[in-house]
């Protein structure tokens, strides 16, 4: 079984980059696997969860050939043969391993489809429910059914259909269910709209415009036209903001720190993370360097004395990724930090409220509990602790982070999720242990495929 052994350090000062961002590289292998042409993805993100989506696009007829390749991971440049919508029907069951956005997406692409075709994961995205996106899949007039041991839960199987184009007012925020209904939209008779009822992530329709695919925007009301064709491209994906925001937190919470993370993702539905840390007291300049399409730029933190402090309701939709990190940050930081209105925690890759009151309570930090999220009152130093990361990515970092000014070692089991969205993470954290602040003791140095 893999694991993290922290010891705890003084300060962290270092500059480095993150992998390639994970929503992103999830959306741009969808659509360039359905453009017509050849496009080539630069820093694709080769976790676990992105290989996945690889897999679903080569099972339904893309061609994918590696470029370049990161060493015991996969590829992270690659070139994309599209089928110009013309799917073909796989020849078996689709295996989303444990990524929702996979299966989300991958769903709204399929409703479409003129063959039957099913989606499964592993026991964990098994138990997550998929009813926000069944249930206006089928209002557009898709065949898709819940075939889980619980109710709307995976597998799902969907059938041929003839999908109309409709308006539909979400009642809960979500990137992802914005993106399968924009995706499915693209088979259907007309216009597709989605009024969101807060600002979510726009990496869909960002994207979109890139592969040539005329996406209204207005307001919080996004709409597509049926008999859409993406148009292959070239295109570079951003650090990941998500990535990043635990070496944000690390720098944040020890005074001393400074860390600067290169060629990070800047899309402004992702940056809520910063605007939280600036309210609890740390120093933060953002240098965006490419403004366009998916903004690009430099992210410098220091750390301070940290306050509690409430996160917003409308921060929520953009921050749930990060709400792990956050409250890793609440722990050291003096008075209280409430977390509410968000519910969603409850069903991701582990039962992240409880997950993060368990641990943070294990080492020495007292946490009030809510159906929606928690009250962190911090300030003591936390404790050491040996620490379950309950098979959840998100955990086994936030909580290594934790340990880096923690007293005494702390030991996060069962790492081996942590390749769902970092790889390489383990090669970071060790840097950062043992005292490196050259940029070449991080870089994760891609070799070319054979």
């Amino acid at each position: 079984m893999q694991e993290f052994l922290v010891q705890p350090v003084s300060a962290l000062r270092a500059r480095f980059s993150v992998p390639g961002d994970k929503s992103i590289s999830h959306r741009a292998a969808i659509l360039a696997g359905i453009a017509r042409g050849e496009s080539t993805i630069r820093n694709f993100l080769p976790s676990a969860d992105c290989l996945y989506t690889l897999a679903a696009m080569r099972a339904l007829g893309a061609r994918i050939d590696p470029l370049e390749e990161l060493p015991g991971h996969g590829p992270v440049a690659l070139r994309v043969s599209g089928t110009a919508m013309q799917l073909r029907a796989p020849q078996s069951s689709i295996d989303c391993g444990n990524s929702g956005t996979a299966m989300r997406l991958l769903a709204g692409l399929l409703a479409g489809c003129p063959f039957e075709s099913s989606l499964h994961g592993d026991a964990s995205l098994s138990s997550r429910p998929m009813g926000r996106v069944i249930e206006p899949m089928r209002a557009m007039g898709a065949q898709m059914d819940a075939l889980g041991e619980s109710p709307g839960c995976a597998p799902l199987r969907i059938r041929p259909a003839a999908l109309k184009a409709m308006r539909h007012r979400m009642t809960v925020a979500s990137a992802q269910v914005k993106s399968a209904l924009l995706l499915a939209g693209m088979s259907a008779d007309g216009e597709t709209t989605v009024v969101q009822p807060a600002t979510t992530r726009d990496h869909t329709e960002r994207l979109l415009g890139a592969f040539g695919v005329a996406v209204r925007v207005n307001g919080n009301e996004i709409s597509i036209d049926g008999g859409s064709l993406p148009m292959a491209c070239d295109f570079t994906v951003p650090g990941d903001l998500s990535s990043a925001a635990f070496w944000f937190v690390a720098a944040a919470m020890m005074p001393g720190s400074r860390v600067v993370i290169r060629d990070v993702g800047l899309n402004p539905t992702r940056t809520a993370v910063l605007d939280v840390l600036r309210r609890m007291g740390a120093r933060v300049e953002v240098i965006t360097t490419h403004p366009d399409g998916e903004p690009i730029g430099e992210v410098v933190v220091e750390g301070a004395a940290l306050h509690g402090t409430d996160v917003l309701k409308y921060e929520i939709p953009n921050l749930i990724d990060e709400i792990p990190a956050i409250a890793v940050a609440a722990a050291s930081a003096t008075g209280r930090t409430t977390i509410r209105n968000a519910a969603e925690l409850r069903v991701k890759e582990s039962d992240r409220i409880r997950s993060v009151a368990a641990n943070l309570r294990a080492m020495g930090c007292a946490v009030d509990e809510f159906d929606d999220g928690m009250e962190i009152i911090g300030g003591r130093t936390l404790l050491g602790a040996e620490l379950p990361s309950f098979g959840d990515h998100r955990i086994a970092m936030a909580f290594a982070i934790a340990g880096l000014s923690a007293q005494g070692s702390t030991r996060i089991l069962d790492t081996a999720c942590v390749d769902t969205s970092y790889p390489g993470f383990a090669r970071h954290l060790d840097a950062v242990l043992r005292g490196c602040s050259d940029p070449a003791d991080f870089q994760l140095n891609p070799i070319p495929a054979a």
